[in-house]
């Protein structure tokens, strides 16, 4: 059995809807080895990336045009076993993706139980909502960058209560960035 795992860049104010800019996946003026070193060891682990529809479109149009990415990030994309929810989606238009068109918390724990390894979500803030809500979450890994934004979809909607337990202490990177990781209590 697998383990799910959400992994989502967020401010310091708790908000992991990149919209407005404030997160730039390959931002080739920061300092992001180390953090970089992290995220290839999160990508190993993975043996399925899961998202939402939305998320999926922009990723499908932004990753595989990376002809120069030195990341690997592209690499890891087009290799890794990708399951998109989606009750439109019909023709993916990206190897290795199947669609997931029933119940997305039905859909995702099949899933999970299926399958060895984990079960990495990132950006799909309505499917992570589900999944939090429905208790399938077994760990949380925020990437908090030193910005505030005071307005944005936050990973935990307001009346979420969820206790989480620190899987170990933060790791600051150079860039800033603080690694969190959780599991719920």
């Amino acid at each position: 059995m697998g383990r799910l795992v959400i992994t989502q860049n967020s401010t310091l104010d708790g908000v992991v809807d990149a919209t407005g800019g404030w997160f730039v996946p390959q931002d080739d003026g920061a300092d992001t080895p180390d953090q970089l070193d992290v995220v290839r060891e999160h990508m190993a682990g993975q043996s399925v990336f899961l998202v939402g529809r939305r998320t999926f479109e922009e990723m499908r149009g932004f990753w595989p045009q990376q002809a120069g990415d030195t990341t690997g990030i592209s690499a890891h994309l087009d290799a890794v076993e990708k399951a998109v929810v989606s009750r439109t989606l019909t023709e993916p238009g990206w190897a290795n993706t199947t669609v997931l068109a029933g119940d997305p918390v039905e859909e995702v724990a099949r899933l999970v139980a299926d399958r060895e390894g984990e079960v990495g979500v990132t950006g799909s803030i309505t499917l992570c909502h589900a999944l939090i809500a429905a208790g399938l979450v077994d760990e949380y890994r925020l990437f908090v960058f030193p910005r505030v934004l005071g307005r944005g979809r936050r990973l935990f909607p307001d009346g979420t209560d969820v206790r989480l337990t620190a899987t170990g202490s933060g790791r600051t990177f150079r860039s800033g960035v603080t690694l969190l990781t959780y599991r719920p209590a």
